[in-house]
């Protein structure tokens, strides 16, 4: 039995999502959870590994049980829906005002895999600068730097990066990965309060990518790199300091695309495929 989890976290006090030994990290705290319930913990497989300070407010993660696991599956009290009610009970066993909730669990589809069958990944990047007003209670999901940024440029910036490319010069090497992408969308605006956010769309992120990019997008602002730079420093292929990382507390993963259930299974053979040839 396959159930699909859908996952959001306040990354702040984790190290990461993979788990660790010795280490507090999302994937960890959740298999714990569902050992409690099910006797012994699933494997959670999901969709983006995030690093360590990195939220989600759209994570998605699946598990597969046997059938010793299956029968310890709780009770609905309304529908008696045990794979509903697995989401609930979780919530239980996390306690009050936790860190990390799972807000549904449901019966997977055939051929749905989190990770394989996902056709693209959106993230949130929240940057406040000097032009806005410094929140508190918004601090540990808010980068905060001293200048005032131009949006502007910023957005032209980020809007040139578009298309498949190979993002070489964003992301951290790792050896036999690849670093080409295909980023869908790429944009900049301010909130409400003034808080510029960029929404990053792409098909997969490599290690760090949309902090190198949101990065290169603020060294624009600042004046430090000019709009066409950003598309230049891709092209070259090679990291610089010019674009600097940003923290990863302004990062939230927002949400996973998939597509129509009768293209799940083709989509994860595919995925699954690509990566073996990579």
């Amino acid at each position: 039995m396959r159930i699909r989890l859908d996952i959001a976290y306040d990354g702040t006090h984790f190290r990461g999502w993979a788990a660790q030994p010795g280490l507090r990290t999302v994937q960890g705290t959740l298999e714990d959870a569902l050992a409690r319930i099910l006797g012994t913990s699933p494997r959670l497989v999901v969709a983006g590994r995030t690093d360590a300070g990195v939220h989600a407010s759209g994570q998605v993660a699946h598990i597969d049980l046997d059938e010793q696991q299956r029968l310890r599956l709780p009770r609905g009290r309304r529908d008696g829906d045990p794979v509903a009610a697995l989401a609930g009970r979780l919530r239980g066993v996390l306690g009050a005002y936790p860190d990390v909730t799972v807000r549904q669990s449901a019966p997977a589809p055939d051929g749905f895999d989190a990770r394989f069958s996902a056709v693209w990944r959106r993230y949130r990047y929240r940057l406040a600068d000097a032009a806005s007003r410094y929140d508190p209670l918004e601090r540990h999901r808010t980068t905060t730097v001293r200048s005032i940024l131009d949006e502007a440029a910023m957005d032209a910036a980020a809007r040139s990066l578009i298309g498949l490319h190979d993002f070489a010069a964003y992301c951290k090497p790792r050896e036999k990965a690849t670093t080409i992408r295909t980023l869908l969308d790429f944009r900049w605006q301010r909130d409400a309060a003034g808080v510029l956010v960029a929404e990053v769309k792409a098909d997969a992120f490599c290690h760090s990518m949309v902090r190198a990019l949101v990065g290169a997008c603020a060294a624009v602002g600042e004046g430090r790199l000019s709009v066409g730079d950003v598309a230049a420093i891709r092209d070259a292929g090679e990291r610089t300091a010019q674009a600097k990382v940003l923290a990863a507390r302004g990062l939230t993963l927002a949400e996973v695309g998939y597509p129509a259930a009768d293209l799940l299974a083709a989509r994860a053979e595919q995925t699954r495929n690509r990566r073996d040839a990579e």
